[in-house]
C-alpha cells in the first residue's frame, strides 16, 4: 500500500523500500499490500457473483455479470437487482464494517482478542436492539414501525454506551489490552443475561423475531438495509484511514506515543468512536454476525505481513469472508442457515487458538 511521508533532506527513498517523490512528500510502495488488496477484491467480486446466482431460480455467472452491466431480460433483472443483490451487498458492507471495527479495537488494545463481539460492544448494540423489538411489539402497527425505524439508532446508542462503560472500567492510568478484554467479557456476560431475560418476557412473535435477528442473518435484506451501512462506511472508513497514523504510534505504548507529540486520549477516543459506530450500524442491519470482527483483521494482518491489523485489507477480507460464508450458509445444507452460524463455526476454533497461544506466551 502506498503511504505518504515527508521526504528527508537527503532524497526520496525509505531504506529497504521503493519510494517515489513528489514535492515535499514521498510515496512508499508496498507491492505485497497491493497484491493482497487486489486478491481480496477479486475474491469479494467472485463471492458476490456466485451468491447472486444461487437460489430457487439459478442464474449463471455470465448472466449475473450481464445483468450487473445492464443486460439480461426483465425477470433476471428483477431477481438480481431487487431480490439478491441487496442481500449480498448487505453482507459485504456489514462484513467490511465489522472487520474495520475489529482492526481498530485490536490495534488500540494491542490485543488480538479485543474485537467488538468479544468485549461486549456488539452485545450492547444487540441488547438495545432487542429491547426495541420487544417493547415496540407491544404497541401494534405503530410499535412495529418504531422498532424498524429505531433499530439502527438504538443499536448505535447501545454500542456507544457499552463502549464508554468498558473504557471507564478498564482505565487505570492507561489502557492495558488484557484488562480491556477481561472487563469486556464481563460486560458481555451481563448484557447476554439481559437479552435472555427480554426474550423470556417477550410475546412469542417478538421473541421469535429477536431470536432470528440475534443469530446474524442476511435473509430478506433489501436496499433499506444497504443504505445505512453504506453511509456509515463512506463517513467512518475515511476517518479511520485519517486516524491510522495514531494506531501506529499507539503500538509502542502510551508514554512513547506522548513522547512523539500525540494526544493519546483524544486519538484513542476518536478511534473507538469510529469502531463502535461501524460495529453498531453493522449489527443493526444484519444482527450480530459472530467472529468476523475477530478473524478478518488477523487474516489481513498475516497476509500483508504488518505489525498491526491493516484497515483497508481488513475491510476487503471481512467483506469477502462474509459473502463467502453466506454462499455456504445458503447452499451447503438442504435448508438455508443464518450466516452467523457459519461464521461462528469458522471463528470459534480460531478464538480457542488465540486463547491457547496467549496462555503459552504468559507462561514463558
Amino acid at each position: 500500500m502506498a503511504v505518504l511521508t515527508k521526504a528527508g533532506p537527503a532524497g526520496s527513498r525509505v531504506p529497504g523500500r521503493p519510494a517515489l517523490r513528489r514535492g515535499r512528500f514521498s510515496v512508499v510502495w508496498r507491492p505485497r499490500t497491493v497484491l493482497v488488496l487486489a486478491l481480496a477484491a477479486l475474491a469479494l467480486f467472485a463471492g458476490l457473483v456466485v451468491n447472486i446466482g444461487r437460489g430457487d431460480f439459478p442464474i449463471s455467472i455470465g448472466e449475473v455479470v450481464a445483468v450487473l452491466l445492464g443486460g439480461g431480460d426483465r425477470g433476471q433483472r428483477f431477481i438480481v437487482l431487487d431480490l439478491r443483490l441487496p442481500q449480498s451487498l448487505t453482507g459485504a458492507l456489514v462484513g467490511g464494517a465489522l472487520a474495520v471495527s475489529g482492526a481498530i479495537t485490536q490495534a488500540v488494545a494491542r490485543n488480538p482478542l479485543a474485537s467488538p463481539d468479544i468485549i461486549g460492544i456488539t452485545m450492547g448494540a444487540s441488547a438495545t436492539a432487542v429491547f426495541v423489538i420487544v417493547v415496540g411489539g407491544g404497541f401494534g402497527a405503530v410499535g412495529g414501525l418504531l422498532s424498524s425505524a429505531g433499530l439502527p439508532i438504538a443499536a448505535l446508542v447501545g454500542g456507544l454506551l457499552t463502549a464508554a462503560v468498558i473504557y471507564g472500567l478498564s482505565w487505570r492510568k492507561g489502557i492495558q489490552g488484557f484488562r480491556l478484554v477481561l472487563v469486556g467479557i464481563g460486560i458481555n456476560a451481563m448484557l447476554l443475561a439481559v437479552v435472555q431475560w427480554l426474550l423470556v418476557v417477550a410475546e412469542l412473535y417478538e421473541a421469535a423475531r429477536a431470536t432470528v435477528w440475534l443469530t446474524g442473518s442476511l435473509n430478506a435484506r433489501g436496499w433499506e438495509h444497504v443504505v445505512p451501512v453504506a453511509l456509515a462506511l463512506v463517513v467512518l472508513v475515511p476517518a479511520a484511514l485519517v486516524l491510522a497514523h495514531a494506531l501506529g504510534a499507539l503500538q509502542f505504548g502510551d508514554d512513547t506515543a506522548r513522547g512523539l507529540g500525540m494526544r493519546v486520549d483524544r486519538a484513542r477516543t476518536w478511534l473507538l468512536v469510529v469502531a463502535v459506530g461501524l460495529a453498531a450500524v453493522a449489527t443493526a442491519s444484519a444482527g450480530p454476525i459472530a467472529f468476523v470482527a475477530l478473524v478478518a483483521p488477523q487474516i489481513a494482518q498475516r497476509l500483508v505481513g504488518a505489525a498491526r491489523p491493516p484497515i483497508a485489507a481488513s475491510l476487503l477480507v471481512g467483506a469477502a469472508l462474509t459473502v463467502l460464508a453466506d454462499v455456504v450458509a445458503r447452499t451447503a445444507l438442504p435448508a438455508p442457515l443464518p450466516v452467523g452460524i457459519v461464521t461462528a463455526v469458522i471463528g470459534a476454533p480460531y478464538l480457542l487458538y488465540l486463547l491457547a497461544r496467549h496462555g503459552r506466551e504468559a507462561r514463558t
